[in-house]
């Protein structure tokens, strides 16, 4: 968003409101020139994803038809309903992020590739490879195929997406000093990941989450099936597709440090296309049975959080985050207009940025990398006047907490958990003012006990949004609220 925003504003390409990052411009230019037309807001923001989302749904389907030729039935229109309804997809296509524009362009590209439509391929290659560069790795093996069927001059034609990425590195380059956009990134995501056994941990994560969650292990057992009893997925269309499968699980896997179930997203439309055709030929009984309980399996997992830690992005809890994270930037707002407020990212970004539309007036920050114990001690020389902290992770099981899962994670990872109220009260001699929690997920603010509030001009408040809203929630307020330690905020 924020380099969306930098095109849009000032036309800069290389973004300078954020830490620039080698991933080209192909999205951002695509929200800028839909504000453009509809205007800056939040709203348009999410109809394009969904136009986005929508495009990429269809081109799913005619791929699906595409592979699906011979299979009885109308898998096609099976493979559509569990991507529609499959939670990574359901909340891709309301955010401003890469992977649903890479997907969109990943499965065009195949559905044309495997119509012999070469041309067209290698320019939906070109849109994927400007939408993340990581996409490079399907014109690839393109190109190595018709290498392989020696056809030289159309394996030419994919060497096209190179050109303009080529050019956008060396603008990057030239406008920052790094070809990945700055060093933090490149170490993270090109040389931290390259440890055997974070790859390993990456590949059993990736695995997982296309063969087992959120209930695809009924479509995988369907498939084993179909592999066993026919020749359903032997043919060349679904050997290129099998191909482009491995070669992005293991880039994704080598480049990236944060195994993020969004990379997989250009290969969601093939699983679930090879889920519905392999359901077609199981019989009749099974076929039912597998379908419903897939379909319901995946309508829970939008709103049921699995028992593991995971991202809030991979499903709707993403909009609790966003509540929480509204109630807290509208009580800061208020309370502490003119103050420096310590918060980590995206909070931090939200409070400092009236356009991101949590607040009306943007609130000064400092910026902290986390909430581990470790990082909250460099506060200790100058404490902050007020601190937002919200809860990092989800652990229903204290999974991270044992002892061999936490010593992996130290080892391999870094890995430090976030501090405790009790911690962050005791290390910053800060009290906690304010308290919000929803399906599982907390935000809080703390106070410095040094800190003493200044008159507040009601002619002059904020947001009066805030407490018409607190009025609304008065008993969850109260409940979680120590009113005694915030008489100045009532």
């Amino acid at each position: 968003m924020p380099a969306s925003l930098d095109l849009f504003q000032t036309g800069a390409w290389v973004p300078h409101t954020t830490i620039p990052n080698v991933h080209p411009p192909g999205v951002m230019a695509y929200l800028a020139a839909f504000w453009h037309i509809t205007g800056y807001s939040i709203a348009a923001t999410r109809i394009a994803m969904l136009l986005m989302a929508s495009a990429g749904a269809f081109f799913s389907f005619l791929l699906a038809i595409e592979l699906g030729k011979g299979t009885p039935g109308f898998p096609a229109f099976g493979a559509l309903m569990f991507l529609v309804l499959s939670p990574l997809f359901m909340a891709q296509a309301m955010l401003a992020q890469l992977d649903m524009p890479a997907m969109v362009f990943s499965v065009l590209a195949l559905l044309l590739f495997l119509q012999d439509r070469m041309r067209s391929a290698a320019l939906a290659c070109v849109a994927l490879v400007l939408a993340k560069e990581t996409g490079l790795v399907l014109p690839a093996v393109f190109g190595a195929w018709l290498l392989c069927e020696r056809r030289w001059r159309e394996a030419l034609l994919f060497t096209a997406p190179l050109l303009p990425l080529t050019v956008w590195l060396w603008a990057l380059h030239r406008a920052t000093g790094h070809w990945a956009g700055n060093a933090s990134f490149e170490q993270y995501n090109l040389i931290y990941t390259l440890h055997p056994v974070r790859f390993a941990l990456a590949l059993v994560r990736r695995f997982y989450y296309l063969v087992i969650g959120s209930g695809h292990w009924v479509g995988a057992l369907a498939v084993i099936y179909a592999w066993r009893k026919s020749r359903l997925f032997r043919t060349r269309s679904w050997t290129i597709v099998g191909v482009f499968g491995i070669a992005h699980i293991l880039l994704i896997s080598i480049f990236g440090g944060a195994v993020l179930e969004r990379y997989l997203m250009p290969l969601l439309p093939l699983l679930y296309i090879a889920f519905a055709m392999a359901l077609a030929v199981v019989p009749f009984k099974w076929r039912v049975a597998g379908m419903a309980s897939l379909v319901v399996m995946l309508v829970m997992a939008n709103f049921l959080n699995p028992l593991y830690p995971f991202p809030w992005e991979n499903n709707l809890s993403f909009a609790q985050f966003v509540t929480l994270d509204q109630r807290a930037a509208d009580y800061v707002e208020s309370q502490y207009s003119g103050t420096t407020v310590a918060a980590t990212f995206p909070l931090a970004g939200a409070l400092r940025r009236s356009d991101f539309g949590y607040v009306r007036h943007a609130v000064k920050v400092r910026d902290i990398d986390d909430y581990t114990l470790s990082t909250l001690r460099t506060l200790q020389t100058q404490p902050p006047d007020v601190l937002v902290v919200y809860s990092t992770t989800w652990d229903p099981l204290h999974i991270l907490e044992r002892g061999m899962v936490r010593g992996l994670l130290e080892t391999y990872y870094g890995f430090q958990p976030q501090a405790s109220s009790a911690e962050i009260v005791s290390l910053l001699q800060m009290r906690s003012v304010a308290k919000w929690t929803a399906g599982g997920q907390w935000v809080e603010i703390f106070e410095s006990n040094a800190f003493r509030p200044r008159t507040m001009d009601v002619r002059n408040r904020p947001s009066s949004q805030f407490f018409r809203a607190q009025r609304r929630e008065a008993r969850i307020f109260v409940k979680d609220v120590d009113l005694r330690e915030t008489s100045h905020a009532q």
